[in-house]
């Protein structure tokens, strides 16, 4: 799988925040070092200092930003049987339920259940099919049985 794989949403949330950084942070920062510049010596100003590299942040992220969004990979997924970019997946492990959003890497905030198909259990859980069971292997070293529930895309 592609390490620009990507949610049709995944896309759209990149392409907002490349608009906003391009059309909104950078004139913000432009702004700072205008004003920072107005306080005379650049070479004990804090602020211009702190600016240029708040600009040059920026300007790193929107090339990331237009790298990806470029080259990116946007994933549909048409089969329900099984799992891939975009479904969602309930499991039994552990005498526990948990449900996971299978989402590509940009998109990946586990504590919102939304893990990335690069990551281990992502990985781990990629085509499988409903009532499907598999061992992973946890971070520390011990296994966890998984059992597919249900999925949903």
């Amino acid at each position: 799988m592609s390490s620009y794989a990507t949610t049709k949403e995944g896309l759209e949330k990149l392409k907002a925040e490349l608009h906003e950084l391009k059309h909104v942070r950078r004139y913000e920062i432009a702004d700072r070092i205008a004003k920072a510049k107005e306080l005379g010596d650049l070479s004990e100003n804090a602020e211009y200092h702190d600016a240029k590299d708040a600009l040059a942040f920026l300007e790193g992220r929107v090339l990331e930003l237009e790298d990806f969004i470029a080259k990116a990979v946007v994933t549909v997924p048409t089969d329900t049987e099984v799992v891939n970019i975009g479904c969602k997946v309930r499991c039994e492990a552990g005498g526990k339920t948990r449900e996971y959003h299978i989402v590509g890497p940009k998109e990946s905030e586990p504590s919102a259940g939304k893990i990335s198909n690069d990551s281990p259990i992502g990985i781990a859980l990629l085509g499988r099919k409903k009532g499907e069971s598999f061992e992973h292997v946890l971070p520390n070293g011990a296994k966890l049985a998984y059992t597919i529930i249900d999925i949903t895309c």
